[in-house]
Formats: C-alpha cells, sequence, structure tokens
C-alpha cells in the first residue's frame, strides 16, 4: 500500500482562533457546533479567515462477491441500474449535489456490469465486483492498491480543480456486510451489535446475515495468530481487503489523500463511516480533517461514530447511502464558515463585553 503523510495540523494557531470565535458579539459557546466546527475546519486550513472553495462530490461504484449469499434484499443489478440513472441526474445524490453546488463525480472501480459506453461514468473499473469472503479474501493486494490510488487520484483531480472540501458516497449492493465486520474488528464490538437490516432485510434476513458474516469472520481469524490479533497496519489493510468493496477501499484512497492534501473531508452514513474507520487505523490523524454529516438509521452506526469521537451535525433517520447525508450537513458547514467570517466582534460592533 502507498504511504500517506497525514499530519496533525499545527496547534500554534488554536489559541487564536479560539480567540476570534470567543470574541465574537455573542455569549461565549452559544452557536454550540458551529463554534466547534469553525475552530476545526480554521486549524485545517491554518488561517483565521477559512474558505469553502468548489466542493466535490466522489460516487464510488462496485459489487459485492457476498451479494451471492443472500445478504441483502436488493439484487445486484441495482448497482449498475443506479449508477445509469444518477448519469442522468435522477438520484438523491444528484438532487442534493445540484442543491449544494457540488461537483459530482461517478465512478465505477467494480461493477458488475458494462458501463464503459455512459459517458457520464468514469470507467476505473478493477473487475466486475469482489471476490465472495465467505470463501476467500475479497481482493488481492494488487487490486486494493489499485483501488486506493484510484480514490487518491480523485482526491488529487479534484484538488487540481480548486476543491478544498471533499465528500465521498458508495453505490453497492451488500455494502452494509463488509461495513459491519470492520465495525466488529476495528472497534472489538460484538458482531451482532454491528448488523442491521441494510436495504430492507426482515428479522430472519438479519439472522441470515449474521450467520453468514459469522462464518467469514471465523475463517479470517484462522489467518491471525492468537498473538498478532492487534490493529497493526499490515493486520488492517489484511482486515480491509479481504472484506472490502472496490468502492469502498477507493473512498479509503480518496480520504486519506484528501487529509494530506490538507482537505476537509467529509463524512456520510454507515458505509463511509466504517471507511473513515478503517483509515483512521492507517492513518489516525485523518480523523483531524473529518466531518462527520449524520448519525443514519442503520444498526450500529451510533456506536461507530462513538469509536472515533465523532459528533455527527444530524440526525435525520437517513440510510440511503450515496453521500445523501454528508451532503445534508453542508449548509451546517457554510454557516460556521460565515459565523466566523462575518459576525461582528465585541469592540467593533460597541458592545460591551460581560465574560
Amino acid at each position: 500500500m502507498r504511504s500517506f503523510d497525514i499530519r496533525k495540523p499545527d496547534e500554534v494557531l488554536r489559541a487564536s482562533i479560539r480567540e476570534k470565535i470567543d470574541n465574537l458579539n455573542k455569549p461565549k459557546g452559544s452557536l454550540g457546533m458551529l463554534e466547534v466546527l469553525a475552530e476545526q475546519i480554521c486549524m485545517v486550513q491554518q488561517t483565521l479567515t477559512p474558505q469553502l472553495n468548489r466542493p466535490c462530490h466522489i460516487l464510488y461504484g462496485g459489487d459485492h462477491g457476498i451479494e451471492r449469499e443472500g445478504v441483502s434484499v436488493s439484487p445486484r443489478d441495482v448497482t449498475w441500474q443506479q449508477m445509469n440513472n444518477f448519469t442522468n441526474g435522477g438520484g438523491g445524490v444528484n438532487m442534493f449535489c445540484r442543491q449544494h453546488g457540488f461537483k459530482l463525480f461517478i465512478v465505477d472501480v467494480g461493477v458488475d456490469h458494462d458501463l464503459s459506453s455512459n459517458p457520464g461514468i468514469i470507467n476505473r473499473k478493477i473487475a466486475n465486483g469482489t471476490r465472495n469472503f465467505m470463501y476467500e479474501a475479497a481482493m488481492s493486494e494488487e487490486e486494493f492498491d489499485t483501488a486506493i490510488n484510484i480514490g487518491a487520484d480523485m482526491a488529487d483531480r479534484c484538488k487540481e480543480e480548486g476543491c478544498n472540501i471533499i465528500c465521498t458516497g458508495e453505490m453497492g449492493i451488500a455494502n452494509t456486510s463488509p461495513s459491519s465486520i470492520w465495525m466488529h474488528l476495528f472497534g472489538n464490538i460484538p458482531l451482532d451489535d454491528c448488523i442491521g437490516i441494510g436495504s430492507g432485510l426482515n428479522s430472519e434476513g438479519v439472522m441470515h446475515k449474521r450467520n453468514v458474516l459469522g462464518k467469514a469472520v471465523d475463517k479470517f481469524n484462522t489467518l491471525l495468530t492468537a498473538d498478532s490479533r492487534q490493529w497493526t497496519m499490515e493486520n488492517t489493510v489484511l482486515a480491509t481487503r479481504y472484506f472490502g468493496g472496490f468502492e469502498m477501499v477507493a473512498a479509503i484512497g480518496t480520504m486519506l489523500r484528501a487529509a494530506e492534501l490538507g482537505m476537509i473531508v467529509m463524512v456520510d452514513g454507515f458505509i463511509m463511516s466504517a471507511c473513515m474507520l478503517a483509515a483512521s487505523h492507517l492513518y489516525p490523524h485523518v480523523l483531524d480533517y473529518a466531518i462527520f454529516g449524520h448519525c443514519g438509521d442503520e444498526g450500529g452506526h451510533k456506536r461507530m461514530l462513538e469509536l472515533m469521537n465523532a459528533r455527527p451535525l444530524l440526525n435525520l433517520g437517513m440510510r440511503l447511502g450515496e453521500g445523501t447525508g454528508a451532503l445534508c450537513s453542508y449548509p451546517l458547514i457554510e454557516s460556521a464558515v460565515k459565523m466566523v467570517n462575518e459576525m461582528n466582534n465585541f469592540a467593533n460592533a460597541h458592545i460591551t463585553k460581560y465574560f
């Protein structure tokens, strides 16, 4: 796997940032999370006057071998059908990108269908879906590296267009399964607490999904010796490529490269939070650049966020994926930036500072 130079933002400026926010003409702390957001964005950009420039959203598509085990109520054909739908502007992700001024990139990294004739889809296909991790690793080391590099390349492309805030989303039937396993492994949380209904499983379907994923995890654990079950970079990469989807690993590549470039990384729901969880096990300081858009309705998402000490901006009961929950949170990020740049302070407003 390529290496990334992700550094914790320099702390030198933090006191000045806090002083500026505290001296805006409001009671100290009265704008709550907007103040927290503003401080984080100032720290990422290392400035007292942050800006949001040319926001981009990258949606990666890929199919999963584990779908063959009946762990999703949706058939894999939905992946390619939705990818085409996105290019026609008809998806939830399209609506929110239009609303909030995001440039949308739709990238095929592993859809089990030929989408090469659709000019609206960037063709970076690695294979027609991953292998079935019930029996073998979902992807090879080479495929994993390729997916990471594709994600990093897309972050570079956005940066070259002047973007400094990036969002990722996904389209891939059955991708809640690897997400649940990553949560179980990296968070040391019982698997039962990590599995939800996905795209709409009933209780019987959830039980079947639990049995399938349990068997897969048991098989994977035989690859680790008793004294090596620590999440070193080597073991994290192994678990990530063993269970992950191409669209998920590409998103990790985007998150890591964006943080390396000093960009703000918006994080969506259960799937993308799982990707950020994996990314943070590889490079912990990536979390300094992450803004978590929402707490979704997928079982376990709240607990996954707690693993990263994340404070999501919204809780709307969403579980669509595609990056939609993160996109919905963008106006709050804008408000935080406007607050720190446009709100007057006590001295200029001739208001007595009373604290």
